[in-house]
């Protein structure tokens, strides 16, 4: 069966799906879009590291979104403001990594494919390591899904609740580098981000308890996938941005719906 290209390209967004939509709410409730789009950005120059020095992608472009995250909270509050310090990291390191991998000699790099995603040609192997990737994630959130919580609701909460909260701002760090280094073959660097916010932003409307918010968000995540991959083998369109494009229309659907929803 999974030899079958397009079983192995709906297991990936499936596992994706799965892996960044939880993820992805408490990226919304924590106000962290921009970290995770600086995250993804910065990939690219993991990508170049990986083949220049004949590693799996995974390896680089975890090791580069850790680093970052890793920076950014060293000089964070020393001058710059947050976001100006996470669009200088992530457009430079993007920028580095373009430029990086034209000097590569021997390997041929499509990097449209790294930019955009290429779900189409999900080996086994990456197939192994997207849903090992997504396995890590849920697991780090459901370990330590109470502490997040209490960190996300207020600092003074969790240090009161005997929680650090720089602890649980490093597991959510970490798992938001395992699920950019996992997503970038099913939809790429530059689309990353919205696999992780549009899902959550999608079911807020409707989800009256935060568990039930991150388990329809991974419903929306993982059922945008599969239609975006049904749909792009129909109209033979890009996959990653038509994955993309499900979950934005879904997101539109579910706006109008809570405006009908609401009285008067």
């Amino acid at each position: 069966m999974l030899d079958d290209f397009l079983t192995r390209a709906a297991l990936a967004g499936i596992g994706t799906g799965l892996a960044a939509a939880p993820l992805g709410c408490f990226v919304v409730w924590r106000r962290m879009a921009y970290f995770g789009d600086a995250t993804a950005h910065a990939a690219i120059l993991g990508v170049a590291l990986s083949l220049a020095a004949s590693l799996p992608v995974f390896v680089g472009t975890l090791f580069i979104a850790l680093f970052m995250a890793m920076v950014v909270s060293v000089i964070s509050g020393r001058g710059y403001a947050m976001d100006t310090l996470l669009g200088v990291m992530a457009h430079s390191a993007l920028a580095f990594g373009l430029v990086g991998v034209t000097f590569i000699q021997g390997v041929r790099i499509d990097l449209m494919a790294y930019l955009f995603g290429d779900i189409l040609a999900v080996s086994r192997s990456d197939l192994a390591v997207i849903w090992g990737g997504a396995a890590l994630v849920l697991a780090l959130i459901g370990w330590r899904w109470n502490a997040l919580l209490t960190a996300t609701l207020d600092d003074g909460l969790a240090l009161a609740a005997g929680i650090d909260p720089k602890r649980e701002q490093l597991v959510l760090t970490l798992a938001l580098a395992v699920v950019v280094a996992v997503a970038i073959k099913v939809v790429g660097v530059l689309l990353i981000t919205a696999l992780l916010i549009i899902p959550a932003a999608t079911v807020r409307p409707f989800a009256v308890t935060p568990e039930r918010m991150g388990i329809m968000a991974a419903l929306v995540g993982m059922t945008s996938a599969w239609i975006g991959l049904r749909a792009s083998y129909e109209f033979d369109t890009p996959t990653g941005p038509t994955i993309v494009c499900v979950t934005a229309l879904l997101f539109i659907l579910s706006n109008i719906a809570s405006r009908i929803r609401q009285p008067g």
